[in-house]
């Protein structure tokens, strides 16, 4: 069982392009400066093994840009991201997939779950990918399903499901392959309160022993973290002052 990792952000930049040059242009030379966004400016901070930390901050802080740097969904502009001692920043794309799926389980706030699959096998998917044999895909599955309280939903599809159902059927996803790091994008963001309540309950549950980092504007989940960073506007501040727990 997995005590968590360590994550580093040092001075991490993430700009974007809005939009591109077309390829008229660049044959007939009159090319045109193409605008950027700054989704993060120069953030740096320190996740420690163990530590079930929350960002909050408003839309366009560049929350979901941290969580896609720590997982290696993205890579910086500038500035280094490491996890574990392993600079995420310095591999290769198909070098980074295979850390996720030896390091990291993602939470998306949208699910993302295959409709045309069970429950099981949407949580079995990472395990198939890692080309793990189907008794072992189905038996970590149900028993991941059965830890977030769907022991008895395993057949559903998500169709089938409600949307704390279909959140926590994520969360057990995240868990497939014993990830050290946790990250999780608005895991409430479309559900009410209750619902919220269960899916924040299933996540502290099978997380206890793992790094979680979570981005989140409701209040109660970050009440469930050790400490709050708080960003803001990622076009008018560098800083990413660390607080208390909310």
């Amino acid at each position: 069982m997995s005590s968590g990792a360590e994550v580093t952000c040092s001075e991490v930049h993430r700009t974007y392009q809005m939009g591109r040059q077309s390829r008229l242009r660049r044959l007939l030379g009159r090319e045109r400066s193409v605008p950027e966004v700054n989704a993060i400016d120069g953030v740096s901070i320190e996740v420690g093994r163990g530590e079930f930390v929350g960002l909050a901050g408003p839309s366009g802080s560049g929350k979901t840009t941290l969580l896609h740097l720590i997982a290696g969904l993205e890579t910086p502009t500038a500035g280094t991201v490491t996890v574990d001692g392993v600079r995420l920043d310095e591999l290769s794309s198909r070098e980074r997939t295979r850390f996720r799926l030896d390091t990291v389980g993602v939470v998306f706030q949208r699910f993302h779950l295959l409709g045309s699959l069970s429950a099981r096998a949407n949580v079995a998917l990472p395990l198939l990918e890692r080309g793990e044999p189907k008794a072992r895909r189905r038996e970590r599955a149900a028993n991941l399903l059965e830890q977030v309280g769907l022991g008895d939903r395993l057949a559903h599809r998500p169709g089938q499901l409600s949307g704390g159902e279909r959140q926590r059927v994520a969360v057990a996803r995240a868990l497939a392959t014993d990830p050290s790091l946790v990250v999780a994008d608005e895991p409430t963001g479309e559900l009410d309160s209750e619902t919220a309540d269960r899916v924040l309950d299933a996540l502290a549950a099978v997380t206890a022993d793992r790094t979680v980092v979570l981005a989140s504007h409701d209040d109660r989940a970050l009440d469930r973290t050790d400490r709050v960073i708080e960003l803001t506007d990622a076009e008018r501040t560098r800083a990413v002052p660390t607080t208390d727990a909310v």
